[in-house]
């Protein structure tokens, strides 16, 4: 299992050193595993990285982490209440577990910018002053691994 969990983490930061965005780096990780094509894992996820749209609201690792809950908990039938509150209860779950170890899940505090800090919808170009200066692997990292462990621990794998 510990090296389910290493895999996953690893698949998760190539993609984000291979381009993807945050939310897509982890969504894309377990795409397999939710029975979903990586490309079409990576459209569903495209619009949530840099704090969703880049506008540096919800961290996209935390975003991808709530995709990956959907499919953890389902909660597809509107009327089962039950099963929404198991996956509200797991996507908070991964929520105060990142926040519990980064301080937040709001990107734009998690990268130090204002909170008036209105950033152009353009991609910050990935260069070796982009990973220097962001600590965004480190957040794909654990998010990944939150979900990695998860899987594991409710038998998911």
């Amino acid at each position: 299992m510990e090296n389910y969990i290493e895999e996953k983490v690893s698949l998760a930061v190539q993609y984000f050193k291979g381009g993807y965005n945050c939310s897509q780096a982890v969504f894309m990780a377990f795409a397999n595993d939710f029975g979903i094509d990586k490309m079409q894992a990576a459209k569903i996820s495209a619009s949530f990285g840099g704090g969703i749209g880049r506008m540096r609201e919800v961290c996209g690792t935390v975003c991808g982490m709530a995709m990956c809950a959907g499919f953890i908990s389902p909660a597809d039938n509107p009327s089962d209440k039950a099963a929404r509150t198991a996956n509200y209860a797991l996507v908070q779950d991964f929520a105060e577990k990142f926040r519990a170890e980064n301080g937040d899940i709001i990107c734009r505090r998690l990268l130090g910018l204002p909170d008036n800090n209105c950033p152009s919808p353009e991609p910050s170009t990935r260069n070796a002053e982009f990973y220097k200066k962001r600590p965004c692997v480190e957040y794909v990292t654990f998010a990944a691994k939150l979900v990695a462990e998860k899987m594991v621990e409710l038998g998911k794998i």
